[in-house]
């Protein structure tokens, strides 16, 4: 049963391991382990070679092959738990998905997707070499109506 100020749906993106460092120019986000809401920083060349530093292996780019497994994946998880996948877009350093899941979490969801891709790609001739593919956490957006939802499939398909 959904109520009036339950979402329509989630727009999830997690990135690459590796891909998208704190300080990086492209701005980036701190979420504070205090919960007091995440916070958007400006460039900083030394904050991003500091983590650069800290990086226990290479950055993770997704080839052709593992970026259709992986949005193969998201279409199997999505028709087994029964949500309603919108779109996916499997970019080589980041993934964008549009779903509804009614009593699920958006955080549920995209550990669940993480993982269920995670597997699949160990199975793939090159799996093993990456010992982590992922950043620890990713954005999760409540979209609250079709509107939204429209935006958010029409970025996702078509402004990547």
């Amino acid at each position: 049963m959904t109520s009036d100020s339950d979402p329509v749906a989630y727009f999830i993106t997690w990135t690459t391991y590796g891909s998208w460092l704190p300080g990086d120019q492209r701005t980036w986000v701190d979420h504070p382990r205090s919960g007091h809401g995440a916070r958007l920083f400006d460039e900083d060349k030394r904050r991003a070679a500091y983590a650069k530093s800290l990086l226990k292996q290479h950055p993770v780019v997704l080839t052709p092959q593992q970026r259709t497994c992986i949005e193969e994946t998201i279409r199997s998880l999505c028709e087994f738990r029964k949500w309603t996948l919108h779109a996916v877009n499997c970019r080589t350093n980041h993934v964008h998905v549009v779903v509804s899941a009614p009593d699920c979490s958006p955080e549920k969801v995209l550990n669940q997707m993480k993982a269920w891709c995670s597997r699949r790609l160990n199975e793939q001739p090159d799996g093993a070499s990456q010992t982590r593919r992922w950043t620890r956490h990713g954005s999760t957006r409540y979209l609250n109506d079709e509107d939204s939802v429209h935006r958010a499939v029409h970025y996702t398909l078509h402004e990547q």
